[in-house]
């Protein structure tokens, strides 16, 4: 098929790479000429593991363009992807002027029947309000259909190769069939396509999101108990995720959520609750929680220190939300560092991948930076674990104690063993264990 993108940021270039590893010919279309022109250079705007070589891949194929044309992008596409930012209003809120800007341009380039595809993750209703844009300015017929992503940064290749399923909403028959012929490719093994009303697929995802974060915040209420009675999360998260009702997944304890989707759909969802008239006191739950774990750490250091922090130094070991990714939006590493530079304290801060981003946005020169791991210990008064990066959970601990002013070490995603440490003489905190 002939499939155009339009957002070129994180959900619209792995949607778009992906469909073209499946041999149709893409179009990613973007307004923002730096990022196209740095993808024409073979440069690529985001870290996502296996994305690069994908990108490569198919470009040297000749099966993805990357354009700042919707005339250029959309000509004789069969699916249009709308894939732009949504970003939360002061009421929380999805703010769509971007999703509504790029509906306009994309009916007033349709050259033929074309399915348009909310793939942007919007709050119920949106697709009406998408409809009535294209309409305004379409010549050709079309239908919209909402098609939320469910993509894992760090994982998002394989979870858009391998989706566990496809949902399509749609009061199309003649859409739902275009779509579900485009994904078929990626369900061989079974996994369903899902077809619903729209209603329904915009709040599947929204749903999802608010389940997924909820089970965070509930184990880390459930560690902060256990720091209270003597209990050692880890052990209770076994007890727990061995039971099929439950699993194992989301039920680490730590700082803290962060991320471009959980923090943004929780108040989204909220939004769509208040509106209907719903007091929806779980999620409020939710993001209390949340808000609270991500003070945790600070709490802790402030706590060892006797709130004696002015003129100490601390190094902090991750800085994107999660491993194998640079989005630091919402990241728990944020507040901390904000939080001890507040204090009178000092950061030096190491992450794979996240410093450059750090630096542009968020905590530029108030906090330095090494290019090792073990380079950001220099005269430091203790280090804080914020991302559970793999290089981070077999360092050369007696290395490190020699290198720690005071042995001590903050572990906010519980990689380290208290047992292990307090043998090589740390002392150990971390989150309920």
């Amino acid at each position: 098929m002939r499939i155009a993108v339009v957002g070129s940021g994180y959900v619209g270039l792995v949607a778009g790479t992906c469909f073209a590893e499946s041999g149709n010919q893409v179009v990613c279309i973007d307004i923002d000429e730096d990022k196209i022109a740095k993808l024409n250079r073979g440069g690529v705007p985001i870290y996502e593991p296996g994305l690069e070589e994908l990108i490569r891949r198919n470009v040297n194929d000749g099966r993805l363009l990357f354009s700042t044309s919707y005339e250029e992008g959309i000509k004789d596409a069969q699916v249009v992807f709308i894939a732009v930012g949504t970003p939360p209003g002061e009421d929380g809120s999805a703010d769509l002027k971007y999703v509504l800007a790029a509906a306009r341009s994309v009916g007033e380039n349709l050259t033929g029947y074309t399915v348009i595809a909310d793939k942007s993750t919007v709050p119920v209703g949106t697709a009406a309000i998408v409809h009535e844009a294209v309409a305004q300015v379409a010549k050709h017929e079309f239908d919209i259909v909402s098609n939320p992503e469910f993509l894992k940064e760090g994982a998002a290749i394989d979870d858009f190769l391998k989706p566990d399923r496809v949902v399509i909403g749609s009061q199309s028959k003649r859409a739902a069939d275009v779509m579900a012929e485009l994904y078929a490719p990626f369900v061989r093994t079974g996994n369903p396509i899902i077809q619903t009303d729209v209603e329904s697929a915009e709040l599947t995802k929204y749903a999802s999101n608010a389940m997924l974060a909820t089970r965070i915040s509930f184990m880390n209420e459930i560690a902060n108990i256990c720091a209270r009675v003597g209990a050692n999360i880890n052990h209770v998260r076994r007890g727990m995720g061995t039971d099929d009702r439950i699993g194992m997944r989301f039920l680490f304890a730590g700082c803290g959520y962060g991320g471009s989707c959980f923090p943004k759909d929780v108040k989204a969802i909220m939004r769509t609750a208040e509106e209907s008239d719903y007091d929806f006191r779980i999620l409020q739950a939710v993001e209390a929680v949340n808000e609270t774990q991500k003070q945790l750490l600070f709490e802790m250091i402030h706590g060892h220190f006797k709130g004696q922090l002015k003129g100490k130094h601390f190094a902090v070991w991750g800085l994107a939300f999660k491993p194998n990714t640079d989005d630091m939006r919402e990241a728990p590493s944020v507040v901390l560092c904000e939080q001890l530079i507040a204090a009178g304290a000092t950061v030096t801060a190491f992450d794979p991948e996240a410093v450059d981003e750090c630096k542009r946005n968020h905590l530029g020169d108030r906090i330095s930076y090494s290019k090792r791991p073990m380079d950001a210990l220099d005269d430091a008064d203790g280090l804080v674990i914020v991302t559970e990066w793999n290089e981070f959970r077999r360092p050369d601990f007696e290395a490190l104690h020699d290198s720690l002013n005071h042995a001590v070490i903050f572990d906010g995603r519980n990689i380290y063993s208290r047992s292990v440490l307090e043998k090589l003489g740390f002392t150990y905190y971390g989150i309920g264990c």
